[in-house]
């Protein structure tokens, strides 16, 4: 028999759990997984609901075991205590658990006896093939991600060019803060949670790839946007990046924008099940820099491609498989979103996700890519 998985923790900062259970709560609380049998360990509160929701094979009441505690001491039992008083009675001394599992919790539970063996690797490799269901719930996701982006667009587009080259909205500065609230509000409005971290980036803020944007956008400069909510109902993510300009794009902003749009569909073009994700981002770095971009650190600031390819996308925005470090396979779900950025002229990024086929990817985003609004 398989050692025990013990996990313990809230769904909202844990995929595996949530994963694991398809139970959504705010709080922490424990499952596990013994002899082909899964178990979660609820508060009253969540009991009830949890025995309706849960995909699970059973579920405890902490109550239960609190009171059990109880009568063996007249002091108010630790966490520790009722978690371990659950898991003897489910014969469990022993269990593997996540590398992130509480190091306090675990010292505590080592001190009653029961002996726990972090994850060296990821808790549920499994995670990284998708059912059919998962699937759905991912296109489901890009679905509210593309309104979000939409949104952004559409008001970029209804924009107007003020005298001094910034962008006014129905009369009001146009902001890197005030169009990701229009983004994230679309996305509220459409079944999703926004992350609040938005990227709206203009110019040379766009050259720092995780930079949220700040301050009053401009015409004629490059603007990403980038989106990535999460589905309220099934905790899955989308995630779009698109690049554009309001007004007229200069000779160097064109090439460089056409120029990592080719790259991104090199890149889909060979994502075939079997293929070397890192051979395939190293022949698109290669491309950029014969295309001019060569990635390389210049006056102190890194330019060029100097991010991955891509992530996989599930329950964690980031999450197994990194597009470089894997083999593609049937079933992977994988971010497809190269990038240039070259301060003084902006940063360009596309993406979109991909359904790994048998026969190729298939692309879960729907939306198009403009350039000139």
């Amino acid at each position: 028999m398989s050692r025990p998985k013990l996990i313990v923790a809230s769904s909202d900062s844990s995929a595996d759990i949530l994963y694991a259970s398809h139970f959504h709560a705010p709080d922490v609380f424990s499952f596990l997984e013994i002899d082909g049998k899964s178990h979660l360990l609820l508060s009253d509160l969540e009991v009830d609901r949890g025995r309706s929701d849960a995909k699970v094979h059973e579920v405890h009441a902490y109550s239960e075991f609190e009171k059990a505690c109880r009568k063996k001491s007249s002091k108010s039992p630790a966490f520790s205590e009722v978690l371990t008083a659950w898991l003897h009675s489910l014969g469990v001394d022993e269990a593997n658990v996540p590398g992130d599992f509480p190091l306090g919790l675990a010292k505590d539970l080592k001190k009653h006896g029961i002996r726990l063996k972090p994850a060296k690797d990821a808790f549920f490799p499994e995670r990284q093939i998708k059912s059919e269901h998962e699937i759905q719930a991912l296109e489901t996701a890009s679905r509210i991600a593309e309104i979000g982006m939409t949104r952004g667009i559409d008001i970029l587009h209804a924009s107007e060019i003020n005298n001094d080259g910034t962008l006014s909205h129905s009369g009001t500065l146009l902001t890197s803060e005030s169009l990701r609230i229009e983004m994230e509000t679309a996305v509220l409005r459409a079944g999703g949670i926004p992350r609040g971290d938005t990227i709206v980036a203009c110019a040379d803020q766009a050259c720092d790839p995780h930079c949220r944007g700040t301050g009053p956008l401009r015409a004629n400069e490059l603007i990403i946007l980038d989106i990535f909510p999460r589905s309220a109902q099934s905790g899955y993510f989308g995630d779009i990046s698109r690049t554009v300009v309001r007004g007229r794009a200069s000779d160097a902003q064109r090439h460089m924008w056409e120029t990592c749009l080719n790259g991104q569909k090199m890149a889909i073009e060979k994502m075939k099940p079997g293929m070397d994700g890192g051979k395939i981002h190293e022949e698109i770095k290669g491309f950029f820099a014969e295309s001019g971009y060569p990635t390389e650190i210049r006056n102190g600031r890194w330019q060029g491609f100097f991010h991955g390819t891509g992530h996989g996308l599930g329950l964690e925005i980031h999450e197994a498989p990194r597009f470089g470090k894997t083999i593609f396979q049937p079933g992977q779900v994988i971010t497809v979103e190269p990038g240039i950025y070259i301060p003084g002229i902006g940063g360009v990024r596309h993406e979109d996700v991909a359904h790994i086929t048998p026969s190729g990817p298939k692309l879960l985003t729907q939306i198009p890519k403009p350039f000139e609004l």
